[in-house]
């Protein structure tokens, strides 16, 4: 047994359970607390999710003991298993304490601890996910992209941190992080945090501070111990070999306390502020500059001048609202859903409060409603909220995704623009590209793109740029059918939409599927015209698209220098924008090389 899961004799059950672990992290309210490692407990649980959908293929593949291994042992064939249960049951306890740990509840040492305790499980994951078994197991190609995805944040992550002492590593590993930290979850209080609203004017001397850290290095490096020299039985030594394989520690390290929290980099100007926190000066002031929102604190929230704004009254108003959308009155749900979605257009500071009143995971739960009305707003409250850049992921945690999805394919006309604009806000961060084009939301999009209204396509078009970045979302829009799409805007009279077709085409070029498709739907004759015709931008991205199409093929060359593309070409050398002469000058160059290639 480890930790409760059995290694082998019932793999389909053993992974259902950790697939129900995956499931308490994942609904964890770590996006709702204030305190220190707000952002920490995020990233990890959004990390975290990534893995539901590798664990229920694993889960399908059939018991993991009964499964083909090239080992005669079935318990040695199933470590990478204990691994991954022992690093998944380690962020779930690192996770209950962290997510309400604030600065008053505990001396600096624990928060040291804690933070330590991010790096170890950080790399435990990231290590666990490497040594899976890929090949037993029918895993498909989005779930690839997503761990391959969470595994470079989680190396990221841990990278971020520095070196680390394998010794004390695995001793963090080892121990219960209550016990680690020195406190329990009934002693950890809420407590907001104060926030100066000026900067301590007071200034460190820069050389002071670097000599100092000079004599910390002399005394740390005598500390750390060269993971060459710990051993240790079973796991932990083959842990540590593959550790030692990455990386060894080097030989001077610097301490965290000398790190800016904002830069992460070493101060050399450093401030402190009325907290006790220190900061390099031209960041704080910077963060200060850009007005960058901290959420609630004590009913307050800081505005564009360094001031706090009391919002204690709008926070009783609308925490009244969020409970009336779980009325059992359809009437009374609706009003209250259409005040959150005004609400939540009008301000920052409103998306914030209405975020903390837990208004996002009810709002999802509408998104399913039969009534009409409701279902718009409460889209469009999702939308508006999506727009502060910590919603995104309160919004992913809730689950929104597959009903969006929903709302996209048979939702109001009005309702399927908002989906679709939500999914453009929400694929702004890189993971979410992965999970939105695995969800079946392309298609959708790409019927709306074609039948949808005036703003409908052109917000389906801003998604499907967006998602297309992400080299494995462009096959699935080619085989959306959206290349036939895209040459209907390019074709139609009233060139409305020519940029955006253009624009799409331009990242779908490179992709070797997308590329067949484009020259199958005779789109080059049409690009070659818009180099005689279209606007400055047009012909920028025309020249572009079909380089693309011509590198290493020269029947495509063949063809546009047959279609009489060298006249255009060269004028848009002379007189394009600077991006459209470099891609006329490079497709020139292929044309002038054209019969050597021929001959080859």
């Amino acid at each position: 047994m480890v930790g409760g899961f059995t290694l082998a004799g019932a793999g389909e059950r053993t992974a259902d359970s950790v697939i129900e672990v995956v499931g308490e992290i994942t609904g964890m309210s770590c996006g709702n607390g204030r305190g220190v490692f707000k952002k920490e407990c995020m990233d990890l649980v959004r990390r975290i999710a990534l893995l539901k959908h590798l664990l229920e293929e694993i889960r399908d593949s059939g018991p993991l003991d009964v499964l083909p291994s090239e080992s005669s042992s079935s318990t040695t064939s199933l470590l990478w298993w204990n691994d991954l249960v022992v690093a998944l049951q380690a962020s779930k306890r690192l996770l209950a304490v962290a997510c309400c740990y604030s600065s008053g509840d505990s001396s600096d040492e624990a928060a040291e601890k804690i933070s330590f305790q991010f790096q170890c499980v950080m790399w435990k994951l990231e290590k666990a996910l490497g040594n899976i078994p890929y090949d037993r197991f029918d895993i498909s190609e989005e779930v690839q992209e997503q761990v391959v995805l969470a595994r470079s944040q989680l190396k990221r992550a841990t990278e971020r941190y520095g070196s680390m002492n394998s010794r004390n590593f695995f001793h963090a590993l080892s121990q219960p992080l209550e016990n680690e930290v020195s406190i329990t979850n009934h002693e950890v209080k809420a407590k907001a945090n104060h926030v100066p609203d000026t900067i301590d004017s007071e200034r460190h001397d820069a050389d002071q501070m670097i000599n100092k850290l000079e004599r910390r290095f002399s005394s740390v490096s005598s500390e750390v111990c060269p993971s060459d020299d710990v051993v240790a039985e079973g796991q932990e030594n083959s842990a540590i070999k593959s550790m030692a394989e990455i990386k060894k520690p080097d030989a001077l390290i610097i301490p965290a306390d000398f790190l800016c929290p904002i830069s992460l980099e070493l101060m050399r100007d450093p401030v402190i502020v009325a907290t006790g926190q220190t900061y390099e000066r031209s960041y704080i002031q910077r963060w200060i500059d850009c007005s960058n929102p901290i959420g609630l604190a004590n009913g307050k929230i800081k505005k564009s001048d360094g001031s706090f704004r009391d919002v204690s009254g709008d926070v009783v108003a609308i925490e009244a609202l969020v409970r009336k959308l779980s009325s059992r009155s359809v009437e009374e749900r609706r009003a209250a859903v259409a005040e959150i979605r005004s609400l939540s257009k009008r301000s920052t500071d409103n998306r914030i409060i209405i975020a903390e009143a837990g208004a996002i995971p009810v709002l999802v739960n509408l998104l399913t409603t039969d009534d009409v009305m409701t279902q718009e707003h409460a889209v469009t409250a999702i939308l508006n909220l999506s727009i502060y850049e910590n919603n995104k992921g309160l919004i992913m945690l809730a689950g929104a995704i597959p009903s969006i999805v929903q709302i996209l394919r048979a939702g109001s006309m009005e309702a399927r623009e908002n989906a679709a604009a939500t999914l453009f806000s929400l694929s702004l961060l890189d993971e979410n590209k992965i999970i939105i084009g695995a969800s079946g939301a392309i298609p959708a999009l790409v019927d709306l793109l074609q039948n949808g209204s005036t703003r409908g396509r052109k917000d389906a078009a801003t998604a499907l740029f967006n998602l297309c970045i992400y080299m494995g979302n462009k096959g699935r829009a080619v085989r959306a059918g959206i290349i036939s799409a895209l040459l209907k805007m390019l074709t139609d009279s009233r060139n409305c939409m020519v940029d955006e077709a253009l624009t799409i085409l331009s990242v779908l070029a490179s992709n070797p599927e997308a590329k067949i498709a484009i020259v199958k739907a005779s789109t080059i004759p049409v690009l070659i015209d818009l180099l005689r015709t279209g606007l400055p931008r047009n012909k920028e991205n025309a020249a572009a698209i079909l380089l693309s199409l011509c590198k290493r093929d020269t029947e495509n060359l063949a063809c546009i220098s047959r279609l009489g593309a060298v006249v255009p070409l060269t004028e848009l050398t002379k007189s394009g924008t600077e991006r459209a002469k470099r891609k006329a000058t490079s497709l020139l160059e292929h044309l002038h090389k054209l019969p050597q290639l021929q001959q080859v």
